[in-house]
């Protein structure tokens, strides 16, 4: 059993910066690979990043990539989303997920263990 609670969100205006956190109960946090999703208003949640147990290998979807950043810190149960270049289409609420089957990281179904969600605002 893995709970995940997202801290960080908030408003901010475009080309403005937040980071997101997602902090792990359970001494397993580094068996799972990790995941961020996002879902915006009226819209289905897509995902956003992941990566692997170590931190070595980082998966981004296209929309996010060269502005998002995925880390982890193990010994602090905790995964971040540092999001630069914040653009109003950004705006959604964004959840972390817990990984056990290293694959299937970019469909919900891939993950077992879901955050409460954070949102974040970009205003224009």
């Amino acid at each position: 059993q893995v709970q995940l609670v997202e801290s960080g969100g908030g408003l901010v205006q475009a080309g403005g910066s937040l980071r997101l956190s997602c902090a792990a109960s359970g001494r397993t946090f580094s068996s799972y690979y990790m995941g961020w999703f996002r879902q915006a208003p009226g819209k289905e949640r897509e995902f956003v990043a992941a990566i692997s147990w170590g931190g070595s290998f980082t998966l981004y979807a296209d929309s996010v990539k060269g502005r998002f950043t995925i880390s982890r810190d193990n010994a602090k149960n905790t995964v971040y989303l540092r999001m630069n270049s914040l653009k109003p289409e950004d705006t959604a609420v964004y959840y972390c997920a817990a990984n056990s089957r290293q694959r299937d990281l970019v469909k919900e179904s891939g993950y077992d263990y879901w955050g409460q969600g954070t949102p974040v605002t970009v205003s224009s």
